[in-house]
This record gives C-alpha cells, structure tokens and sequence, in this order.
C-alpha cells in the first residue's frame, strides 16, 4: 500500500514545511462569488496524527472542536508552552481531527478552475479530496487556498477529507495569552474562476487623489494567451493603462508567457481622503478581458485614499500628526471562542467607535478579513499584527533557521492578503518573540514591497526607543510607566513616534492612571498614544453541572456580564486544563457578553471629540478630532446644583476646526455654591455606527468653589448615643456597627503586584479591635480603640455626638510609619435588611475609583443597590463611588437611613463583604446578605495596572500617619 505522501512529511514536526500543495496568497476578494461549505461535517477526533479511525460524529464548521463538547477542552496559559517538549518538537499526545463531507461540483463549472479555500485551521492542515492527497498548510489565521480542478469533475460529488492536527512544530510561534484551541475556525468556500485569472491586485491610492492598481494575470492551463487585458473603473472614472510599465514587463518573455502584469492609474480630483474620523470609501472594479472582450475574472475593491508616514518623532496620517487611542483585540466569543461571525465583529467596532477608539492592533495575528472590512468602513487605524509569537521560547527561536520560513511566511502572507485595506496603516511583525534574524529578513521582505506602510515590532525596539532598528519605525513598548515615556520624549533623543503597543492592563478592577497617561500624550508632542490591554474577557460560558463549555446552545444565558444560574464565566483551569494560567485571561474592557466595564466610561471621557472649559467666566468648547468639524454633534446643558436642583437647556455648538477653540454662550447664570455644568453631546444625525441622539461625551465644569454648610455639631438636648458593652455604637438601622477598616478585596492588581500578600502578611484583612477607652461627656461618647497589625499598632478614635435629625461620628486612625501602603482608612457598617436603592451626590453613574475617575461626571445618581456591584470575573473590590458627598439607602415605603459626608468621600454600597469577595473564585459562589455593606473611605488606594505594566502613582497611594474623617447618620 502506498504511504500518504502528507502524512509522510510528517508536518507537525517539520518546521521547514511550512506548506505544500498551497496556492500564493493574494487580494482578491472570491467570498461573495463562493459556495459556502460551512454547516454540518462528520467528523472524528483522534488521539494522534497516527490513530486508528474512531467513531463518526458531526460538527460545525467554522468551529473549534475544543467548543463542541467532543471531549478535548480548551486550555489557558499566558506564555507558557502546554507541553514542555522544546521546539521544534510537539507532544506525542496530539488530538487530530477528521472532517469530511461530500459536496456537488456544479456542472456548470466545467472548463473552469476550482478552488478550495479553508480560512483558518488550527494547527496544522492536510487535504484530501476524494481520497487524494492534495496540500498541507500551517498558519492557523489564515487561510490556506488549493488547486481542486485536477482532482474533482463538474456535475459530480466530490468527497472532502481535511485533517486538522492540533499540535505542530507550528505551535511554538503561535504562543500568544489566550486560550488554546484546535479545529477549524473560520468559514470553508469552494469557488471557481476561469483558467485565465486575476492572481493578485495590488492597490495604491494616495491623499492626493493619485490612483494605482497593479494586476497580476496568471492562466492555469500554461502559458498566457494572445490579447487579454485589463479594465479598471472607480465609480463611473475609468483608469489609463500605464503602457511604459507593461513594455518593461514584456521585454522579459519568459515572465510574461506566465505572469502578465499591467498597471492601471488615474487622477481623482477633489478627492475625498479617508480618515478614521471620516472614513471615505470609493468602489472600484478590475476586469480582465480575453481577447474578444469577454470578461474572465473581476475583482472588486473599496479604496480608501490616505497617505501614512513617519517624519522624525511623529506618525502621520494623510500629513496630520494623529493620536493613536488604540486597543489590542483578539478574534474571540464565549460561545465560540476563536469563531466570530460578521455580525458580532461589528458589534466590537460599533461598540469601540462609541467610546471613543479610533485604532486596533490585531493582537497577536491577522484577524478574520471581515474585521478590516469594516475598519475600513466604519474608520479604524489598524495595526495589522503577523501571527508570530513565540514567548516561551523566544530567545531560541528568533534566530533559528529552521523557523526562518515560517516567519516571512507568515508576515508576507498577512501583507499580500490586507495590504489593500485603507485601514491598515502599520505592519508588525509579531508578539513577545525576542528580536533576531527572522524578523530581519521578514522586514526586508515588507519593505522590498510594501513602502508605503510603517513597520513595527515591539522586540526590536524595546531596549533602544531611539535606536536605528531596521525592524521597527515606531518605537511601541509596552506597559512603560508614563515618567519613562515622558522622559524619553523630553530627552532630545527621539527619532520614532513613541506610541505603546499595549499599555493599562485591564485586567479586573483596573485601568487606573488612563487620565494621567493621556493628560502627559496630549500635552508632550512625540508621545502619540498607544493600545490598551485588551478588549475582551476571555471567559467561557461554562455550565457549572457539568464543567463544559455552554457552546452555542448557551445563546440567551447571560446579560450585563452575569451569566444565568447553572452557569459561570470560565477561565484558566476550570476545564481541568493543566498547565494553565488562572483567570490572567480576563483582562479586558468588556466582559464576555460585550457589556461595557466601568473603565469603558473613562477612556470615553478621555477620548471625547469635545472638551469643555470655563476659564474667567468665558467658556470654551474645543474640538478635540484631527480632521473633523462638529456639525455631526448635537448638545445639551445640564446644571447640576448641590442643593438637588437640576436645569437643562439646548446648546448650540459652534462648528469649531479640527484642534480648535471658540467661546460658547452658557444660558444659565452662574449660582452660588457648588454647581456643575455639564455639556451632554450626543450624534445630530445617524452615524453608521450610532442612530441619532446617542450619547457620545458629557464634558464637565465645576462652576464655583461653593461647598454645602457643614451639618450641625452641637448636641441635641435630651438626646443620646447608645454604645454597647465594646464601644459599639447601637442603632435601629444597622445591622454591624462602624468601626474601621483598612483592607479591600484584592483586586487582580493587588493580587499579581503584590498589594496583597502585604496586606495579608500585616493582617489588615483580619482586624481585631481592642477598645481601650470609652468616654461619656454629656450626650457626646468618644470611643478609643487599637488594631495590632503586622506593621505596628494602629490607633483609631470615634467621637459620637447627637445632632439634629441624627448622630455625628468625627474619626481619626493613625497609621504607624511601617503601614505605608494599606488599601483605605475608612469606615465599614452593615445596615439592616430591605434598603434597594442607594441615591447619591457625588460622582457617578458608574463606578469611579481615585486614579479613575474623569469618566463619571458629578451630579445626583440612583440606582438599585444589587446593580452597583460590578461582576469582574474574580470577584473582588468594585462599586466604588469617588467625590460622594452624600446619599440615601431606602426602602420601598421610603424608609432608610442617610449619610451626609464631610468631605467628598469615595463610597461602597455592596451585598458582600470584603471576605466574601476575597473567598469567592467565581460570582455562583457568592451568597448577597439581606443588609448592604456600606464602606465610607477617608482615603482610598488607587488602582493602578499591576497585574501587568506600572501600579498606581504615587499621588494615589496612602501615607501613614493621621486621617481624619467625619459623617453624619440619620432616619429617613
């Protein structure tokens, strides 16, 4: 018997194989002419490539097998290999899937060629069609393309075998944070052209207006034949063949009989340049005609006329110095995982476009095509990422020979397939892989062809912003705390454009400092932005009965990040996946359902197109975008007093230039007291990412210095604080009495960068309280009390006074020198049951921390006391309130309790407390109590980004020594 000549060149462990059989990418377009082959396919799941046939089952394609319940799961480490065998080596243990399905030929194909195109397998890739060996393929985000027409005939079934082996030599550079998976994850097409056929269209169009397309013509059945050529028409303008370049072509025979290349061009006047602000996009048709005429091929294309180039420390965008307000996005869905239909990309675009991103980098690989089509559409600048990342091994690999086709392989075949997407405006040349010859020559190969494009790659630049490196033009660190990247561009050394490619860890309750960061790009020219880390949680819907991936049955079973009983978010180890990396995988800005974290609200803010300002009594709307005016914007005023009063009144926006300012009429007259002016702008018309009248900034103003009159502190005659036998003070409304706390649960950044283990280790999360005095003058008891820490003895004083309508309680704890990093001073109390709903003055809706807060506007805010808490996938510290002057806890009949705040104070309201949070892995452990946990903060840690990149500033740190902080308590 004949061995299989593609199980004799054993792929999976053979790196110098990095194809056969596979056609050369290119950029035409054959989806909407194709037939689909996507639905259900037989298939079985093997222990190895060498294994026995096993039982037939079915599965979808596109779809991951780790997410079909056929018995291997997915798997989560962050840059750790799943097995610890060296490359170019893979585990014995290798599961192999055997997809197979038959399908009709159309008879009406005859004569032509047909072609088989698999948009994503992963890892490795064998083909067989009725029963023949036909190519292999590695690269598993991209597609892989083959030649059927010799081994399938017109008007007959033909039977499709395609073997996906999950691990390979190949998985040793695609090492990237995110789950492991295998199958084949995008759709299948089968289509046809004719023999003479457009093998690649190439597309330069230029700011100016300037248009050229370069055609590749190639005949499958051998040499060119006599007469064919090419027609170009964008809209109804027709394009000049450039006959000077196809003469220099012809004069070489031997490349013309195989390969015809003409050039098409022309000059569009008054052209409209396409920015991702204003993403104008023009259609243009290429035909390729035979000698009578006729038509053999078309290729359709929607051109985007922009210029991109680096000049000295600056990135330039159709010759304007932009801001990069980026994210890193990988293909992703909880139902899915890698597989993500058209529908749900554009739900992330739309979503981004909302709250203020105008860049992707597609980390860490191409994305699935249809993500770039509509950044070209909807207006994105895209860092277009090849699919090279070798972590665990980085060092070894990057000047090995052996991968030194796999990298220009795959660099070169990302480029030839986007490289006409008006959207993408950098290449890079891959993740965390060290720096080495590999991607030396990959970038040769880049800029022998694509000049018109920026290259970059972090590894190549990360030990010298301001080195020559031929391999990066952007210097693009990562997680660089914002001092360095100050420094740098103050340095007199620069020569690239500093814009990070991953920066503000969003992993958790996170995202701190992203003001600071934006307040310090936006004020020091060579600092031009940079992507945030990332934006997805990648959890797994999983049924808890179970421990198996929900798969696409789960539809419906989760809303506003929560999943529905009976079902969790998994992450890292929950499908018994060892090695794994825990719950580093839940590190973006939305959760697994797209429901927008708080953190959301703040790059919005951040990022808003208009900025409002009142400087001496003049305000000042300026406009924030590059290349855009504001007629696309509506507004309106809300003036917030402190005394409840709200008034709104329309604003009418003066169409104010690109980077621009101009006065605005406010028409209120300036109170006395505490005020807030807010500007809410929202689209005047629709947009394609936004119908009409959605929100898009609300930029505020504090308009006085004014603060309410401090509450009464003369005891009430008659009245009296009840303290129990400890010192505690007994009321009817509380449920634990107030004492003090210094602790949180941990967030993800206080577990990773350390916080924590301190906080531990100093026993701040286990408080014992010795009272040590309690005194009665009058009405007015004062409490004295020490907590022994770790770190020495912190001593805390409470002084209770009656006042009108309530209780008083001024505090103070002072904190030893050792304590130099606690997560708050502050009070905790649990109220009694039956108060829903916390009204509040004070920042908000949305929870707002100390180093995060210029996205959550001041005004008064409601809101149900079980929708304050927000679900990260480890539970731990949320729901904060910043600048919380006041609020109420009510029950339905009005009832409740009120706090009147003697500075503004950051604020939790909460179903849990810390050690709930703390105990719990995931949100079906939790158990709400029938009370509210209510934590008033003196002084409240800020976030930071630690679990990866720099934790918080300085500024947002606590001090030891005295804090000093007082409020009031009354019935409603």
């Amino acid at each position: 018997m004949r061995r299989d000549p593609l199980i004799a060149l054993r792929p999976w462990e053979t790196p110098e194989v990095t194809s056969w059989g596979r056609l050369p990418m290119n950029a035409v377009d054959r989806r909407g002419d194709a037939l689909s082959l996507d639905g259900s396919w037989h298939f079985q799941l093997l222990p190895t490539p060498h294994g026995c046939s096993g039982e037939w089952t079915r599965i979808e394609v596109p779809g991951a097998w780790t997410m079909q319940d056929l018995g291997d799961l997915p798997q989560y480490t962050n840059f750790r290999m799943p097995w610890g065998e060296f490359p170019p080596a893979s585990p014995a243990a290798n599961p192999t899937g055997v997809y197979e399905r038959s399908v009709d030929i159309p008879a009406e194909w005859a004569g032509r060629r047909i072609v088989l195109q698999v948009g994503a397998a992963e890892s490795v890739l064998l083909v067989h069609v009725n029963g023949r060996p036909v190519g292999i393929s590695k690269d598993s985000r991209l597609a892989a393309e083959f030649d059927l027409s010799d081994v399938v005939r017109p008007g007959d079934p033909a039977t499709l075998r395609l073997t996906v082996i999950k691990w390979s030599d190949a998985s040793h550079i695609e090492d990237q944070d995110q789950w492991w998976h295998a199958g084949i994850t995008r759709s299948v097409l089968l289509y046809a052209t004719d023999p003479l056929h457009l093998a690649d269209v190439t597309v330069r169009a230029r700011q100016d207006g300037e248009l050229r397309v370069d055609c590749q013509v190639r005949n499958a059945a051998g040499a060119l034949p006599e007469g064919w050529y090419v027609t170009g028409a964008l809209g109804g303008q027709l394009l000049v063949q450039d006959a000077e370049f196809d003469r220099v072509n012809a004069e070489d025979m031997r490349v013309s009989d195989f390969l015809g290349e003409v050039r098409l061009s022309a000059t569009v006047r008054a052209v409209r340049p396409w920015t991702a602000e204003i993403p104008e996009l023009y259609e243009l048709t290429v035909r390729l005609h035979r000698a009578d005429g006729s038509v053999a091929d078309t290729s359709h294309h929607r051109v985007g006329f922009r210029d991109v180039e680096v000049c000295g420390p600056n990135l330039l965008v159709n010759g304007e110095r932009i801001f990069i307000r980026g994210i890193n996005r990988h293909d992703f869905h909880p139902l899915t995982g890698r597989t993500v239909s058209a529908a749900d990309m554009r739900a992330d675009l739309i979503l981004l476009k909302r709250f203020g991103f105008n860049a992707i980098r597609t980390a860490h690989y191409p994305n699935d095509p249809t993500l770039l089509d509509l950044a070209d559409e909807l207006g994105f600048y895209v860092v277009d990422e090849a699919n090279i990342e070798s972590h665990d091994h980085a060092h070894e690999i990057a000047d090995d020979p052996r991968y030194l086709g796999a990298f220009v392989d795959r660099v070169s075949r990302m480029v030839l397939r986007d490289k006409n997407h008006p959207s993408v405006i950098i290449w890079s040349l891959g993740n965390e892989s060290d720096y080495g010859a590999n991607h030396d020559a990959a970038a040769g190969w880049i800029r022998r062809h694509d000049p018109t494009r920026p290259l970059q790659y972090e590894g190549a630049a990360k030990l010298d912003w301001a080195g020559p490196s031929v391999a990066s033009d952007i210097a693009c660190p990562m997680y660089a705390p914002i001092e360095d990247c100050v420094a740098h561009a103050l340095s007199g050394e620069q020569i690239k454009p500093l814009i990070q490619c991953e920066y503000s860890h969003a992993m958790g309750n996170s995202n701190g400092t992203l003001a600071d960061h934006w307040a310090a790009i936006e004020s020091i020219p060579g600092l031009q932005g940079g992507f945030i880390w990332e934006f997805w949680d990648h959890g797994i819907l999983q049924r808890v009965s179970d421990g198996r991936p929900a798969g696409r049955a789960g539809a419906g079973l989760y809303d506003k990040g929560v999943a529905a009983p009976g079902h969790r978010w998994a992450y890292g180890g929950d499908f018994g996946d060892s090695p794994n990396d825990g719950v580093f995988c839940a590190d973006g800005l939305v959760f697994p359902d797209r429901t927008p974290k708080p953190a959301m609200y703040e790059h919005r803010e951040i990022a808003a197109p208009v900025r409002l300002r009142y400087c001496r009594g003049v305000f000042l709307v300026q406009n924030r975008q590059h290349f855009r005016g504001l007629k696309w914007l509506n507004a309106e005023w809300c003036l917030v007093h402190e005394n409840g009063d709200t008034q709104t009144a329309p604003a009418v926006l003066p169409d104010v230039l690109p980077g621009s300012t101009e006065a605005i009429a406010m028409p209120f007259p300036v109170p006395d007291g505490e005020a807030w002016l807010t500007l809410r702008v929202t689209t005047a018309r629709d947009e394609a990412w936004a119908p009409s009248g959605t929100e898009v900034c609300l930029p505020q103003v504090r308009l006085s210095t004014g603060v309410a009159a401090a509450p009464s502190q003369e005891s009430v005659s008659g009245a009296f604080v009840e303290v129990d036998g400890e010192g505690r003070l007994v009321h009817p409304m509380l449920a634990s009495p107030p004492v003090l706390s210094l602790w949180r649960a941990p967030t993800d950044n206080d577990e990773i960068g350390g916080m924590a283990a301190r906080w531990r280790d100093w026993g701040l999360d286990a408080l014992v309280r010795k009272v040590v005095g309690v005194d009665h003058e009058g009405a007015r008891v004062t409490v004295r009390a020490e907590y022994a820490t770790g770190a020495g003895i912190v001593h805390h004083e409470q002084v209770i006074t009656p006042v009108a309508g309530g209780l008083r309680i001024e505090e103070s704890a002072e904190l030893p020198d050792a304590l130099d990093d606690v997560a708050r001073v502050g009070t905790v109390f649990e109220t009694v049951g039956g108060l829903d709903v916390l009204d509040w003055y004070g920042q908000g809706p949305w929870d707002s921390y100390p180093d995060r807060s210029a996205g959550a506007p001041v005004g008064h805010h409601s809101l149900p006391v079980n929708e304050l808490f927000t679900p990260y996938l480890r539970p731990q510290e949320s729901g904060g309130r910043h600048g919380v002057r006041r609020f109420t806890l009510s029950a339905p009949d009005a009832t409740g309790l009120a706090v009147g705040l003697g500075a503004p104070s950051q604020v939790s309201v909460s179903r849990y407390r810390a050690e709930d949070l703390a105990a719990a892995t995931h949100h079906d452990e939790l158990v709400p109590r029938p009370g509210c946990v209510v934590h008033l903060d003196a002084a409240h840690r800020g976030l930071g980004t630690a679990s990866c990149g720099p934790d918080t500033s300085a500024q947002y740190l606590i001090a030891p020594g005295i804090h000093r902080w007082a409020w009031t308590l009354r019935v409603l």
